[in-house]
């Protein structure tokens, strides 16, 4: 596994060592893709990465130029090891880590406590494990919790065969794309009552 653009390009992080289904990471062939379609999106960006599991997705964005990236997983040993995989790329990482189970009602109450009062995010990445539901029910916590920033994107990874909504509250999807048994859904939020 391995960045796969900016900065710290080839940089390989690091898996969790006998995980198996607990951490799946995003493989480099659909984070790729998935950066070439963000494009300028990430530049000077803030980050949430949900599920973060290894940190593959937040620390790609810190590559390609997001300004700094929240990681939010439950497993200490994710939180260990994402830690890790950051200070493998970056001398000074613009990032911080919340041990914390989700989908949760109290996120907005975490994010702050640790940072400034009703901080958003530029692209919110959700990588939850398969086919549990929970994909559907982190986005309703991020709508409810109002933490996608104006003109914002949520990234959600997800089994292909899984069925998401068209839109949640204000959040509708405007992408979806296969990559053999791994589909991504882009969702947004309109401005002005328009689609982005």
């Amino acid at each position: 596994m391995r960045i796969t653009g900016g900065t710290v390009r080839g940089r390989k992080l690091a898996p969790l060592k006998g995980a198996g289904e607990v951490i799946r990471p995003t493989s480099d062939r659909v984070r790729e893709a998935l950066f070439n379609i963000l494009a300028q999106k990430v530049i000077n960006s803030k980050i949430l990465d949900l599920y973060a599991g290894t940190g593959a997705l937040g620390i790609e964005a810190l590559s390609r130029g997001a300004e700094f990236a929240v990681f939010i997983d439950q497993s200490k040993e994710a939180a260990q090891l994402i830690h890790a995989n950051l200070l493998t790329c970056f001398p000074q990482p613009k990032a911080s880590l919340l041990h914390h189970r989700l989908p949760t009602p109290h996120i907005r109450h975490q994010l702050d406590k640790k940072f400034f009062p009703q901080i958003t995010f530029d692209l919110i990445f959700m990588d939850p494990p398969y086919r549990q539901g929970l994909a559907e029910q982190t986005l309703q916590m991020v709508e409810d919790a109002h933490l996608l920033a104006p003109q914002g994107v949520i990234v959600v990874e997800e089994y292909h065969s899984v069925q998401l909504p068209e839109h949640i509250g204000t959040l509708l999807q405007t992408d979806h794309r296969q990559y053999g048994e791994t589909a991504i859904w882009i969702y947004s939020a309109p401005v002005n009552g328009q689609e982005r």
